[in-house]
């Protein structure tokens, strides 16, 4: 990481010990209260629970200060998507999505916000230039793509939507702000999954939404009070809490994903394998200019469906789970949830075990399968 980023690291777990009197809790408490102390005028005083809460206010305080921008916590990485959408879209707009990402979007889009007049479109990743974005008012991009980890160039991306007069959207839920950093490259919102790694231990689910641009900023805060999509306390102080970790546990996961996607190119039971860093990926020349790390996803592709499950149920080290960025590692076949992969293909998070042991199970697993 740069000096920069690691100063941001060192310094996120003090953030609050400037405000700490003699005798205070170095940990951040859990305010577990739906009300206030409230008499008289109520302005300026905390209020109710819908309208803010120390503990929310101290995630998002460390969110801000990783991601260097505003940010606003929300109870699922869904819940900050839809915020954006349905606070800053109206009637007769259109939304660029890509066809190889997450799933769920395009799903919300398609069931409910064309019943309000907002339609939407799909491009590959990989391709996600072509064409232009004439006529789009909201550009999402998720780069790497989930589960397929293509690329496309964040930053020409912008450049040219803003020229059209979108909004950018970026979901950095695979990469962390230790990973990539959108803001950086030029998006005006980037939100995530904090479900994912920045929690890292598969006990919540949270999301967030930051942006450098304070109106859009407020309209979304202000659609979270109104809405109630609001995170509760005890999961904010539980994201709090892996955050201080992330880090750490960030750098094993990823140097632990470059090791083991050079041995599976190579392993004779995979047919392909797909991850920016490797340097016959696709992406790889890409990945090295806007990413920090290549991330902790790999994409392989096994003979059949049968392979691919027998693989990821004698491995030892891994937990057949959805969802990805624990401290365990876990893998999935994605083709089952309806995603346009092989059948065999599996996406495999690694987590933090001991690089070597987990590669020992790995390549005994897939000897087997």
């Amino acid at each position: 990481m740069s000096d920069s980023q690691n100063a941001r690291a060192a310094s996120l777990s003090h953030l609050h010990s400037g405000s700490l009197a003699k005798g205070d809790p170095l940990s951040t408490p859990i305010v577990m209260s739906s009300v206030f102390h409230l008499p008289g005028d109520p302005a300026g005083a905390r209020q109710y629970g819908r309208f803010d809460n120390p503990t929310w206010e101290a995630v998002e305080a460390a969110l801000a200060h990783l991601e260097d921008a505003d940010a606003i916590a929300f109870p699922s990485g869904m819940a900050a998507i839809s915020s954006v959408f349905l606070a800053l879209l109206s009637g007769g707009d259109r939304v660029l999505l890509p066809s190889d990402g997450y799933y769920t979007p395009r799903v919300l889009l398609e069931k409910h916000l064309t019943r309000l007049g907002i339609s939407y479109e799909t491009r590959p990743t990989a391709s996600f230039l072509e064409g232009g974005f004439a006529g789009y008012r909201m550009v999402l991009v998720e780069t790497p793509s989930n589960p397929g980890l293509d690329v496309c160039d964040i930053r020409a991306v912008a450049e040219a939507a803003h020229a059209a007069g979108a909004i950018v959207v970026a979901d950095n839920t695979t990469m962390t702000p230790y990973g990539q950093r959108p803001l950086d490259l030029g998006v005006d919102i980037v939100l995530a999954a904090d479900t994912k790694a920045p929690n890292g231990h598969s006990d919540v689910l949270f999301g967030h939404v930051a942006s450098r641009n304070g109106e859009m900023i407020e309209t979304i805060r202000e659609w979270r009070k109104l809405a109630g999509v609001i995170p509760g306390p005890f999961e904010a102080w539980l994201v709090l809490r892996g955050l201080e970790t992330l880090e750490l546990r960030f750098d094993r996961m990823c140097s632990s994903a470059e090791t083991i996607a050079t041995r599976l190119a190579d392993h004779p039971a995979i047919r392909s394998v797909r991850y920016p860093g490797l340097k016959g990926d696709p992406s790889h020349s890409l990945a090295k200019t806007q990413m920090l790390r290549f991330g902790s996803l790999i994409g392989l592709t096994l003979g059949s469906k049968e392979k691919a499950e027998a693989f990821i149920d004698t491995c030892p080290l891994i937990e057949a789970t959805t969802s990805f960025g624990g401290v365990h590692t876990s893998a999935e076949r994605r083709a089952r949830w309806g995603d346009d992969v092989a059948e065999g293909f599996v996406r495999l998070s690694v987590g933090c075990e001991p690089t070597e042991t987990l590669w020992q199970t790995i390549d005994a697993a897939l000897k087997t399968a």
